[in-house]
């Protein structure tokens, strides 16, 4: 049986990973990537990277794909074009721009580290209003803590 930590490691040998660093580069570019966050909407709404299309995991197949209600042109026009998808922490973003792949896309990365690395390495975040969001807060909201029901039972 798979565990979670088991998908991650698969899809890491099949997905193009990016530093926060090397986003920002990308980003600075004569053509950005499309930079696609797949958080739920009110992670998204709370804090974002400027510029980020919001396209949640659980609609991501729907909206590459063309005819769908949940369809998002840029993805369903866009195989060959350059993708970074963003998550939290890089796990939901890797996960995805793995079934991205298998969906055809050619160019699609995922950014390791998620929006939690790229407030690190202190790059700018907004809110749903597009207001500047500090990175303290963005960093308590980007690392909540685990409660005990959470955690693995003891032995």
């Amino acid at each position: 049986m798979k565990r979670y930590k088991d998908l991650l490691a698969d899809a890491r040998r099949r997905v193009a990973e990016v530093m926060p660093w090397e986003l920002r580069d990308r980003l600075a570019a004569m053509t950005p990537p499309l930079l696609v966050d797949v958080r739920e909407a009110d992670e998204f709404a709370r804090v974002h990277i400027p510029g980020s299309l919001h396209v949640p995991r659980g609609v991501l197949e729907q909206a590459c794909e063309w005819d769908y209600d949940e369809t998002v042109p840029a993805l369903a026009a866009g195989r060959q074009t350059p993708i970074v998808l963003v998550c939290r922490s890089g796990n939901r973003s890797l996960l995805a721009a793995d079934v991205m792949q298998a969906l055809g896309f050619t160019a699609v990365v995922s950014l390791q580290t998620g929006v939690r690395g790229w407030n690190d390495f202190e790059l700018p975040l907004v809110d749903a209003a597009g207001q500047r969001v500090d990175g303290d807060l963005a960093a308590a909201w980007l690392a909540p803590p685990l409660r005990p029901d959470q955690r693995r039972p003891a032995p």
